[in-house]
């Protein structure tokens, strides 16, 4: 019974911080930053990752990754090429992602700044400087996911029910322990406000939970037999633009809802002020 009210008492919460506010705006704004930095950003992280495990062996398992992948959206050539562009990248290349990279965390940090009461000076520079020293952590985050890619070659080649159960559960947790790590920094420090660190482990493990289960929903749905060029005039480049372009959307608006979680959750767990109604 405590616990449901628990639970009621952070959807009030919620509910509050979300009154007057345009989540679905705010969201779309977040996605126009994302849209700019996603490609650098994952060109960027193949390149370190290469430079410590080695090239030749990054585009080994962005092969094994790519034969898991659905066909549709040419996603198993769009994770070829950009492991080619990663570990051919060079030093002044790398230097130069820096700048699209780095606006998704002014974006960031002005999204969700529009949640919190705190007030903030030269956000978009705080943001772009705070959201950079995540890079280090690429290689340590993306290798062990491209050695996943083995166990999920491997699961995909293996009839049966249990395989495909396994090769989920796989790829949903790998996902969910690799964001992680970035989403407590997210929280803690690229965000204007100071939450206590219980919420924000807590918060960041049930963010990185959603937003691994969505990533895993769009993988199922480029397994789908669907048109998109069939709404936009049988464009399918185009159809598969706007595809990503949602999907992105949806990712930013469930960061947004882990975000005002884990606020909800500060407020109960750290400061112990009752929620708002």
């Amino acid at each position: 019974m405590q616990v449901a009210e628990e639970a009621r008492g952070l959807l009030r919460a919620i509910r509050a911080r979300l009154r007057n506010r345009d989540t679905a705006l705010i969201a779309a704004g977040l996605t126009f930053y994302a849209g700019i930095a996603v490609v650098p950003a994952l060109v960027l992280s193949l390149g370190l990752t290469s430079w410590v495990a080695g090239a030749d062996e990054v585009r080994e398992l962005a092969t094994r990754l790519s034969e898991v992948l659905p066909d549709a959206l040419g996603a198993p050539a769009a994770v070829q090429r950009l492991a080619e562009a990663g570990t051919g990248l060079s030093v002044v290349g790398a230097l130069l992602t820096l700048l699209p990279i780095s606006l998704y965390g002014e974006g960031l940090r002005r999204a969700l700044l529009r949640f919190s009461p705190a007030h903030d000076r030269f956000t978009a520079w705080r943001g772009r400087a705070l959201a950079l020293p995540l890079l280090v952590l690429a290689p340590l985050l993306l290798y062990p996911l491209l050695l996943v890619a083995e166990v999920l070659a491997h699961l995909a080649e293996t009839p049966g029910f249990g395989a495909a159960v396994g090769g989920f559960a796989t790829g949903y947790y790998s996902v969910l322990f690799a964001l992680t790590l970035p989403l407590v920094w997210i929280f803690r420090v690229v965000a204007a406000s100071r939450l206590g660190w219980r919420a924000v482990v807590s918060g960041a493990l049930f963010t990185a939970a959603c937003l691994s289960g969505f990533l895993q929903g769009f993988v199922l749905f480029l397994a789908l037999p669907l048109d998109l060029g069939a709404p936009f005039g049988g464009l399918t480049v185009v159809g598969g633009v706007i595809a990503i372009g949602f999907w992105l959307f949806l990712l930013q608006f469930v960061l947004i809802g882990g975000w005002l979680f884990t606020q909800a959750l500060d407020e109960r767990l750290d400061r112990g002020t009752p929620v708002q109604s």
